[in-house]
């Protein structure tokens, strides 16, 4: 149908990423977000837990955006390859599974 590719920003300040696994009843989510903070540093914030849920909350203080930014790109790499995806991406074989019935 519509196969549009997912468009990354160039350096993403907020990223959501979920696994789903019905087999294992997983049902993940991990969100990060670089904010400034008032001394003119920055903060990482990462959320993580089971969708539907409140989950757990860490913030991380950096000196600076730019390394806030390349902390959460390391994150999104290390949860992509245990399986984490975006939220669009995750929702496409599923929306295919119930049209095959």
């Amino acid at each position: 149908m519509f196969d549009h590719p997912v468009q990354l920003e160039v350096f993403p300040t907020d990223l959501h990423l979920r696994r789903i696994d019905p087999a294992c009843n997983m049902r993940r989510f991990y969100r990060l977000s670089v904010q400034r903070d008032l001394f003119g540093g920055a903060c990482l914030i990462r959320e993580w837990g089971r969708i539907g849920y409140r989950g757990q909350v860490l913030i991380e203080t950096h000196d600076d955006e730019a390394k806030a930014i390349t902390a959460l790109m390391k994150l999104a790499a290390v949860k992509r390859k245990r399986g984490y995806a975006l939220p669009h991406a995750t929702a496409l074989p599923e929306v295919r599974k119930l049209k095959q019935r």
